[in-house]
């Protein structure tokens, strides 16, 4: 039977493809942004059973809480729109998540540990954004999920990330921030529940800990560490207050799993709330050992390897001088003789289509994370006298973190600050490289930068007078006066980021 739905356009844009899925609360659809050219999007209703005052209250609640953790972090959902048809019913916009839920993969097998440890730091990265809480009527509420289990989390494939893990279904969340009466009655999956939660009390972040953990036990074994002797509330809540979580051997003895990780996830199947780890950041913490042994560089190159794999790109298209550009600058390599630490430079890359101009950027895995969606703007100086040297700027950019201002000098008396400066002029826009001091070998994400035609015709042209012109003693000088320069523009370029993001403009990559 086809669904009435399917073809209708909301609010003049979004048109209805196809039904995804639907639960208590809604059903999501598949639709196309027609206002953006038939970019795919994910738009969830409120079921027709639930159109009370106090439920579109929380189902708008939930549309915004949503839309500002998805700004916050890129392992929550990000929802970009809400309204309400003709019939009265509202809907929120998502974007649309190509991929599998975690319930699907660990179904066929569990994870290896690498995958495991990769899955479950997105995962916390996700919760821990949500724990420290969203501004409501000027007020901060933290965001206790409730219903952490696989079909919640979604794994989809990113070019820059590979596998990008995000959190979905924060519908439940709203009834205890808004609600505080219905937290005496039970919400959640049975399974996964926390103790305190299938009681009804008052809950926190310790209670999603509590899922987390049920949750992890089944991606290492792809058994649940309890087991009730009847699906039904009364089973599980014996189940969750008094049977001891079976250990890794018990259900799987050729089972290699690190005892300080066993540790991990049992701490958080304690029974009390207090013996649990009392914030994901514990978790994040516990795990670094781990993450030293296997290596988190390692997961990024298993990740590059499966995705070409995937694509069935034969072998010998893995050297880097005959992949993409964009293949090229994923399995780039930190330098041997550059140190790790937190620095800029500038490098040609080799690959397919030639070189390519690059920036190269260290820094601490926390400050790329708060960068990974952001404003690119750049900007470039040049002087004459007394050395012929132009100052590369580039700045990222979000009102959530101070920006981050990337700069560098190519002295164009050298050979290789002119090459860089015509690759620049020439390919009209450059790629910049992170790599994280914590597990530097391995580029950890790619972003580009745009450069405008006239900008460009600049930089070949100050490659051309560098050449010609004479050679001076103190490069120093004019590097000391561009500094200067820097430091007198960075509030002008502030006040100009700040004006076009609150003018809605796109920021994507500015010059």
């Amino acid at each position: 039977m086809t669904d009435p739905n399917v073809g209708r356009i909301l609010s003049n844009r979004y048109q209805l493809v196809r039904l995804l899925g639907q639960g208590s609360m809604g059903r999501v659809y598949g639709a196309d942004d027609v206002t953006l050219g038939g970019v795919p999007v994910a738009v969830k209703f409120l079921s027709q059973t639930l159109l009370n005052g106090r439920m579109k209250t929380r189902f708008e609640r939930e549309a915004k809480t949503c839309a500002q953790l998805g700004q916050r972090s890129i392992h929550i959902v990000r929802v970009t729109d809400y309204g309400v048809d003709d019939e009265g019913i509202p809907f929120y916009v998502m974007e649309y998540l190509k991929g599998e839920n975690l319930s699907e993969l660990v179904n066929r097998q569990p994870l290896t540990i690498p995958r495991f440890l990769d899955f479950t730091r997105q995962i916390c990265m996700g919760l821990q954004c949500a724990h420290e809480g969203i501004q409501i009527d000027g007020d901060l509420y933290p965001i206790v999920h409730r219903d952490i289990k696989p079909s919640n989390i979604l794994v989809s494939y990113s070019d820059s990330l590979g596998e990008l893990v995000k959190i979905l279904d924060f519908g439940i969340a709203k009834v205890l921030q808004a609600e505080a009466n219905q937290t005496n009655c039970f919400m959640g999956t049975l399974a996964y529940s926390s103790p305190e939660q299938m009681e009804g009390h008052e809950l926190d972040a310790r209670s999603d800990i509590y899922s987390l953990g049920v949750m992890m036990y089944q991606m290492l074994t792809g058994r649940m560490p309890l087991y009730a002797d009847t699906h039904s509330f009364g089973g599980w809540y014996k189940a969750h207050h008094f049977q001891p979580p079976r250990s890794f051997d018990a259900v799987n003895s050729s089972l290699k799993i690190p005892k300080n990780l066993e540790s991990i996830v049992m701490s958080c199947l304690a029974k009390a709330p207090g013996d649990r780890p009392q914030s994901v950041e514990e978790i994040l913490q516990a795990f670094e050992p781990l993450e030293q042994r296997y290596g988190t560089g390692r997961q990024i190159a298993q990740r590059i390897g499966a995705s070409l794999s995937r694509m069935s790109v034969p072998a010998s298209l893995q050297d880097p001088n005959a992949l993409s550009a964009d293949a090229a600058c994923k399995v780039a390599t930190w330098p041997s003789n550059m140190p790790i630490a937190e620095i800029v430079f500038p490098k040609p890359l080799s690959c397919g289509e030639g070189m390519i101009p690059t920036l190269w950027v260290m820094l601490p895995m926390r400050e790329i994370q708060k960068r990974m969606r952001c404003s690119r703007y750049n900007w470039f100086l040049f002087m004459e006298d007394p050395h012929p040297m132009a100052l590369w700027l580039t700045v990222l950019y979000n009102q959530e973190h101070e920006p981050r201002w990337l700069p560098c000098y190519l002295d164009m008396k050298s050979s290789q600050g002119r090459q860089m400066a015509r690759l620049l002029g020439q390919a009209k826009q450059y790629r910049i490289l992170f790599f994280s001091q914590e597990n530097p070998r391995h580029c950890f994400t790619v972003q580009t930068s745009s450069i405008p035609p006239n900008q460009g015709k600049l930089l070949q042209d100050w490659a051309t007078i560098g050449q010609i012109s004479p050679l001076s003693p103190n490069p120093g000088v004019t590097k000391d006066h561009l500094r200067g320069a820097l430091e007198k523009m960075k509030p002008h370029i502030l006040m100009k980021l700040e004006m076009l993001h609150n003018a809605g403009t796109d920021l994507t990559s500015l010059s």
